[in-house]
């Protein structure tokens, strides 16, 4: 039976559903807050302006309550069934992240850490407060000197025990609780992740310059995906795993426990066909719970114009010209795009002549018209 305070929290945290539990002081993030200063000095956080509003939190998260001693780092594996790369030779398929396959994890460990805090406040009469990836909280950093795992060369987690795939959320509490040892960096001379990103994301090793993220620009980004990158993007439509899935840590990767974070066989490698003839309300249905709905239709099916426009399927030409019809300039500008690689040059040139009266700027500019 555990007999120390520490040990009762964990054991209730796995008991809960955590596959990770460690300890750490809530003041400072160590060098996490030096990366950050950088990060955002270099502007690398894009459009990204609220992690800029309230960096000294990020930074200190004792600025934010100072009342907080301890912050309890919390890990729950999604670790996928295959291999999440495979789709990205399957043109006609999208390609979405193995995070947002299932249900939104920050409903699934917000719920349990919700619990967890209540058991530590009615166990102990401490003060808690709860976090997962929403707050300005800067969680990896947390958790690599709770030990869970460390920062790799592509800035994400890395666990010995878990690989890439682990949701962290947090803790935080006036417990006075001793801290668990850090973990060691064990990226030793390997760049897998640094080479294979088809973007060129990193600038260094540690540092992500997120404007030219995939997943930033398939999640974050609010208006027309930058030309230089739409390319690259292949058939990635909402996120991207490359950097994740090629880490050779990922050998010890366990398939995820918890069955509302297995992916759903509909997301798995949804047709791109079927994605383009999504309206708000079948964009709602079929993403229902999952952290995908987030980014809205609109945007979700300007990334799957993109994405029809590097796949090469001539049977995709009739999605893409029904999209020129779209409410959405942002769709109707990435259809643009689409039908400029699909077509043949003198069809596309005789089908812009047919929109020069489009009235967006951007779509104008998408067909060869100076807005």
């Amino acid at each position: 039976m555990p007999n120390s305070t520490s040990e009762i929290i964990k054991t209730e945290a796995k008991a809960l559903g955590f596959d990770a539990a460690r300890i750490t002081g809530a003041a400072g993030v160590g060098a996490g807050g030096e990366r950050l200063k950088a990060f955002l000095d270099a502007g690398h956080h894009g459009g990204m302006a609220w992690m800029a509003d309230r960096a000294h939190w990020r930074a200190d998260p004792t600025a934010m309550w100072p009342g907080a001693k301890s912050a309890i780092l919390l890990g729950m594996n999604y670790g996928p069934d295959g291999d999440p790369l495979g789709v990205l030779a399957r043109k006609d398929r999208g390609a979405i992240s193995a995070y947002a396959q299932g249900d939104d994890y920050h409903d699934v460990v917000k719920k349990k850490l919700k619990v967890l805090g209540g058991f530590i406040h009615q166990r102990f009469g401490a003060e808690v407060k709860v976090f997962v990836d929403t707050a300005p909280v800067m969680e990896k950093p947390l958790a690599a000197r709770a030990g869970i795992g460390w920062q790799g060369k592509h800035t994400n987690l890395v666990s010995r025990q878990f690989g890439s795939w682990l949701f962290l959320g947090s803790v935080f509490t006036t417990l006075e609780l001793p801290a668990d040892a850090p973990e060691s960096d064990h990226c030793g001379n390997c760049r897998a992740c640094l080479d294979v990103c088809p973007t060129d994301a990193f600038p260094a090793p540690y540092r992500l310059d997120a404007r030219r993220c995939i997943s930033y620009l398939t999640i974050e980004h609010k208006g027309p995906i930058p030309r230089e990158f739409r390319a690259a993007m292949g058939n990635r439509i909402y996120g991207c795993d490359d950097c994740l899935a090629v880490c050779p840590w990922n050998k010890f990767a366990q398939l995820a426990r918890e069955q509302k974070l297995q992916a759903r066989e509909e997301l798995k490698a949804p047709p791109l066909a079927e994605l383009a003839a999504l309206d708000d309300a079948g964009f709602r249905a079929l993403f229902a719970r999952s952290p995908v709905k987030r980014i809205g239709r609109d945007r979700f099916v300007r990334n799957v114009m993109i994405a029809v426009g590097n796949s090469g399927a001539m049977e995709l030409i009739d999605c893409a010209k029904r999209a020129l019809a779209d409410p959405a300039p942002m769709v109707r500008g990435a259809a643009v795009w689409a039908l400029s690689r699909l077509l043949p040059e003198k069809d596309f040139s005789a089908l812009a002549r047919q929109h020069c009266s489009e009235s967006d700027p951007d779509v104008r500019a998408e067909w060869g018209v100076t807005p």
